[in-house]
């Protein structure tokens, strides 16, 4: 079994704990690497390292930096085939997926070339009698990284691309199920010239996420995962009087209005309920049909096209998605699909028994269609976080407007209609932080601001987008006067201009 590293000033660090987890294929079940879970120490050491380093590449100027982003950019370019391979061994996406993963991460990386203009101040001439006034955008020193296993190269960049950017070092700790590509990426980091310490690889667990949040020289957090950890996240890191973004949980709904063509909007239902075997926090597992006719419609067209999903491993090239991360996340997606049928909800398509022949171990769950769903059901409230599609009927527009507006979650949510009124005004009221308009996963691109409301989010600031150029750097505001505009004699009033 092959034993994998930290990454910490520039080199390969062998886990120094004495603890590691498992890192397994999900498509066989077999435990394939040994990642090391770090302690305390291990990130004391990372810190101060990134502590020595960071004075230097705040202090270059911000179109230097955007040069090593600009060689980075090639460079995931040139690997992001062997790159999704590594990902999907480990994940169990398709690599098409896991190529997808890696784009929308190097897409990040293209935004944050524009830092020079990005973090640009502001300025004020003559804001009074010989006084000039301007802001300036510093980097808040060391950063840190909390990522999930479902988007193991998007979501690293996400963070770690802006941070850097901005003059600051960063430290990772990406999830221990899928912790090989957030090496690649150290990796690349430093082959585009990012000098030593700047980006670290600390891999661990909770232990290492608590050590994070209380040590005193990192000055920022960002978090991605499920609601209740990123709500104790936050909760610890501010605490600790540092500036923290976290993201959580999500139930996302589709409606589909009556005018709706329901071809596409089964298909966008299929891609974005079934892809990646529902383990995306911008899934969609709520469709939400408006009239009676239009949910049998919409069944019978979504009954064929989730029986011919293909469900294979990384290595079938035909497939549509593949297994789920691991044998604990497989057993609580079947509980909650057992549960569903207890409630009364009817499962119209079973995928509990699914078998993958020469894959008998794979952690695979066959897509579900669930009907009749209503919203005191378990299988609604919950993030199931699997390929489970549930359907809740509505009588009316406000009523299906209702739903995804009082569940607890509020990350994205989608509307398929030919209706610019319904779309307007659906748009205008949701109280959800992503919205697609005949666009079924509404993530925005990297010069918009990635983030949900609700419980699917604790912070001010938003993930990529100018957003997280704020959130990466502190303002300081500068009230400059030059000795020919000072009066004689010391003022005892507030400064004010008249």
């Amino acid at each position: 079994m092959l034993d994998l590293t930290h990454y910490i000033g520039g080199d390969h660090r062998e886990g120094a704990s004495g603890r590691f987890a498992d890192v397994y294929n999900p498509a066989t079940g077999e435990a394939e690497k040994r990642v090391p879970l770090a302690s305390t120490a291990e990130l004391d050491e990372a810190v101060a390292i990134a502590k020595a380093a960071q004075p230097a590449w705040a202090a270059q100027n911000p179109q230097k930096r955007a040069r090593v982003f600009m060689r980075l950019a090639a460079l995931l370019e040139r690997d992001k085939r062997s790159m999704a391979e590594a990902l999907s061994r480990e994940h169990g996406k398709t690599v098409v997926d896991s190529e997808g993963d890696i784009q929308r991460g190097l897409e990040v990386v293209e935004f944050v070339i524009a830092a020079p203009h990005l973090l640009k101040g502001e300025f004020t001439e003559g804001a009074g009698p010989g006084i000039d006034m301007y802001s300036m955008r510093q980097p808040v020193g060391i950063g840190a990284g909390i990522t999930p296993f479902n988007f193991p190269a998007m979501i690293p960049l996400w963070m770690a691309a802006p941070a850097i950017a901005c003059g600051n070092a960063f430290i990772l700790k990406p999830s221990e199920r899928d912790p090989s590509v957030p090496l690649r990426i150290a990796e690349l980091f430093e082959e585009a010239g990012l000098p030593k310490g700047i980006f670290q690889v600390v891999q661990g667990d909770k232990e290492a996420v608590d050590a994070i949040c209380a040590h005193p020289d990192i000055g920022a957090i960002s978090f991605v995962g499920s609601t209740p950890i990123a709500a104790s996240v936050y909760a610890n890191a501010t605490a600790h009087g540092k500036r923290a973004q976290c993201f959580g949980g999500a139930k996302n709904h589709m409606i589909i209005m009556p005018d709706a063509d329901l071809d596409q909007a089964a298909d966008a239902l299929i891609g974005a309920g079934y892809g990646s075997a529902g383990e995306r926090c911008m899934a969609i597992s709520v469709a939400v049909p408006v009239g009676e006719e239009t949910a049998d419609k919409l069944i019978d067209k979504l009954k064929p096209r989730v029986e011919e999903l293909n469900v294979g491993p990384y290595t079938d090239e035909k497939a549509d998605f593949g297994p789920v991360v691991t044998a604990q996340a497989k057993e609580k997606i079947l509980g909650l699909i057992d549960t569903g049928v207890s409630e009364g909800a009817k499962l119209v398509i079973d995928g509990r028994g699914f078998s993958r022949q020469g894959y008998e171990d794979g952690f695979f769950v066959g897509g579900c269609l669930f009907d009749e769903v209503t919203p005191d059901m378990d299988i609604y409230r919950t993030e199931i976080f699997g390929p489970v599609l549930s359907v809740v009927r509505a009588k009316t527009y406000e009523e299906a407007l209702d739903l995804p507006m009082r569940h607890e979650y509020g990350n994205g949510v989608s509307i398929y209609t030919r209706d610019g009124d319904a779309a307007r005004d659906f748009a205008a009221r949701i109280n959800i932080g992503m919205v697609g308009v005949n666009v079924p996963i509404p993530v925005p691109l990297a010069y918009h601001s990635f983030g949900g409301w609700k419980a699917s989010s604790f912070g001010d600031l938003n993930q990529h987008g100018t957003d997280s150029i704020r959130f990466w750097t502190r303002t300081k505001t500068v009230t400059a006067r030059w000795p020919s505009g000072v009066k004689e004699g010391a003022e005892f009033s507030i400064p004010v201009m008249e």
